[in-house]
């Protein structure tokens, strides 16, 4: 933890549920949640790959919320296969709604976190109160039952992931016509590789998805 990062602790539905905030340097154009990989692996809201994201957003000039999951270091309860997950990742949302109202809310995950990401994104779309954006690495798909996700997700993923293969994400994002980024040469962990997910999530966050034309015929 930096001199720019608070801890905190918020009450969620399964007891105390232990937090980092990392700020940036001006005042905050927006708010970024970050989730982290699977619990039951050694997931932490530390994971390298949570933490690159985080810094991504805050060089965006986004104020970065992560939780530990349930079971996870300080946060009580027990893993709860992604829907209490989502409930208090929902509830970590609306509390960094009420800390700083009006600011748009990004969501970006890692692993299984972009399982929960994906399902909370939907709750609020459905809701009408759909997120800015979302960034999501080593998306979970053929694993987890991933919602579909807007048209402008930045999805990256490793040429070389053989915990999410990179053909089970093609399967998933296709009949969404979601682009997809590889990494070429990456595993699932993004070793020697994590300075590329910085640096994609900061150059192509502001970017629109290109117009594609339709057939001639």
């Amino acid at each position: 933890m930096n001199r720019n990062s608070e801890k905190f602790t918020l009450a969620g539905h399964a007891g105390s549920m232990e937090g980092l905030l990392d700020f940036p340097a001006d005042t905050p154009r927006g708010i970024a949640l970050v989730a982290h990989p699977h619990p039951l692996y050694g997931g932490t809201m530390d994971n390298k790959v949570t933490q690159t994201l985080a810094r991504a957003f805050v060089a965006l000039g986004y104020v970065v919320a992560r939780i530990n999951f349930r079971g996870v270091g300080a946060s009580e309860g027990v893993h709860d296969h992604g829907a209490g997950e989502t409930d208090d990742m929902q509830l970590l949302y609306e509390h960094m709604r009420g800390l700083y109202p009006g600011l748009p809310v990004a969501l970006s995950g890692f692993s299984f976190g972009t399982f929960v990401q994906s399902k909370l994104q939907e709750r609020l779309a459905a809701a009408g109160t759909p997120v800015e954006r979302l960034a999501l690495i080593g998306s979970a798909a053929g694993k987890w039952a991933m919602a579909d996700i807007p048209a402008d997700t930045i999805l990256i993923h490793g040429e070389l992931d053989d915990t999410i293969p990179l053909s089970a994400v093609f399967d998933w994002a296709r009949p969404q016509d979601i682009p997809v980024i590889v990494i070429p040469g990456a595993d699932h962990f993004f070793h020697r590789k994590l300075n590329h997910i910085k640096n994609l999530v900061i150059a192509l966050w502001h970017g629109d998805k290109p117009a594609i034309a339709a057939d001639d015929h």
